[in-house]
């Protein structure tokens, strides 16, 4: 498939600048993909669509303020470093903004030397390796000097940092939000439960596969890069039991759907495991286990759009997406829901 055969026209103004006031008053646009209907709903009301023996799947990764402004350490020019993924023993891989002043050796001063970073390795795509030089508790340090990591289509300041976290996040690690979740609040997960729908908590690190476009016209040629997960016992449990008693499994998000998806067998059982994963779902993939997705609207041409193609067919999500712009949804990260059932 073409990379072109993702694109469509989104007007400027429909790209949310901020959450709205309250989590679960966003609005939720419904698609039923064997039959093609659209239903126009509010967040709170996905609990409408949840039945008793259901499972709801979350990734309970959180985010760190992991966008960081320092200079050389001769004094030079402002350096700008991401940090994407902790490989241990304090060394990191990170974006670099401007490449050209970041080459090995280079050491990059942060907060008044709170933080010191120093170029290890430059990747064939052109991230650094970085060893952290710092005393003390590294998250500590980045709430005190780091910025979160908004995405670049995100011009407004954020009020408050818990907004761009869900209210269920609990494991340090993402450079991004898994932004479907954001639209919960502890009050609509209990209603949920006290349903009688199972909650299975599951861990993906969200990291450069958000920033990255793709760019290659044949999709089957983007390579994902690599983000770490973790599912438990309890984990498999909840959803392998939920699949047995007939119930569905709905993913928020397309990193709870890439974590099952990844450690699922060809049965579409799970059984207790964490690593990494570079799984591209486009389609023509044949789903192990997921039932429902939650999901936010997608940047155009992006491995998000390929993905929910790849559940619903790419002619009824493209016609959809047509929807959502003439009914003045608000797209990406802060905007507005949609659920695939």
């Amino acid at each position: 498939m073409k990379l072109s055969d993702f694109y469509y026209d989104l007007p400027p103004e429909l790209i949310a600048q901020h959450p709205s006031e309250k989590r679960d008053e966003s609005r939720l646009l419904v698609l039923d993909r064997k039959t093609g209907k659209v239903e126009h709903r509010v967040f709170k009301e996905i609990i409408e669509y949840l039945a008793p023996g259901d499972c709801l799947v979350i990734n309970e990764t959180r985010v760190i303020p992991a966008r960081l402004y320092g200079k050389r350490e001769t004094g030079e020019g402002v350096i700008e470093i991401l940090l994407l993924k902790d490989l241990g023993d304090k060394r990191w891989e990170v974006l670099v903004k401007p490449g050209k002043k970041c080459k090995i050796g280079t050491r990059i001063v942060f907060g008044e030397g709170k933080l010191v970073a120093e170029v290890q390795e430059i990747l064939e795509d052109g991230n650094r390796i970085v060893k952290l030089e710092y005393d003390g508790i590294l998250n500590e340090i980045l709430d005190e000097i780091g910025v979160m990591p908004l995405p670049p289509y995100i011009h407004e300041k954020l009020k408050e940092k818990e907004r761009y976290q869900t209210v269920y996040s609990k494991i340090e690690g993402s450079s991004a939000a898994p932004t479907a979740g954001l639209h919960f609040t502890p009050e609509l997960l209990k209603q949920i439960e006290d349903k009688g729908v199972k909650i299975a908590r599951v861990l993906l690190h969200v990291g450069l596969g958000t920033f990255r476009p793709v760019k290659e016209e044949n999709i089957e040629d983007h390579k994902m890069h690599s983000e770490y997960y973790e599912i438990s016992q309890e984990a498999c449990d909840i959803i392998n039991s939920t699949k047995q008693n007939g119930g569905k499994v709905f993913c928020v998000g397309t990193t709870s759907c890439r974590t099952v998806e990844s450690a699922a067998d060809e049965n579409g059982h799970l059984e207790p495991q964490s690593g990494n994963t570079e799984i591209f779902i486009y389609p023509g993939y044949k789903f192990k286990l997921l039932d429902n997705l939650i999901t936010n609207f997608h940047l155009p041409e992006s491995t998000l759009l390929m993905l929910i193609s790849a559940l619903a067919g790419r002619e009824l999500i493209m016609d959809t997406y047509k929807i959502a712009v003439e009914e003045r949804y608000r797209f990406f990260s802060f905007g507005d829901a949609m659920l695939i059932k």
